[in-house]
């Protein structure tokens, strides 16, 4: 398990309504930061159906989920978890923190 977070961006950077993406400076793993009404949420950017980048997908912010591009599986963004085929698996959460004006999340998976 990596103890090193991860800049994603600035905080004024990421607005309500908003995701941006980074890769875990450890493992490499792609993560989505979403502010959903200005709570930050942190997802593997990689939809648990197949191997496709979520930030590619629309982000909802009224129902909290993002939409994968490649074959439509709907996640919720606060937990990770499918909300419709074809995922049926959740997708990995990951810790999102603001510190210094910035917005840092890791891939805490051990």
């Amino acid at each position: 398990m990596s103890g090193t977070w991860t800049y994603v961006c600035a905080t004024a950077e990421l607005l309500p309504g908003e995701m941006r993406t980074a890769f875990d400076e450890v493992t490499g793993a792609g993560i989505v930061v979403f502010n959903l009404d200005g709570d930050l949420y942190a997802l593997e950017d990689k939809c648990s159906h197949e191997d496709f980048e979520l930030s590619s997908g629309d982000f909802d912010p009224g129902e909290g989920s993002v939409v994968c591009v490649l074959h439509g599986a709907r996640f919720d963004v606060r937990e990770g978890r499918p909300l419709c085929a074809p995922a049926y698996e959740p997708v990995a959460r990951f810790p999102v923190k603001t510190e210094a004006g910035g917005v840092w999340a890791r891939d805490d998976r051990d």
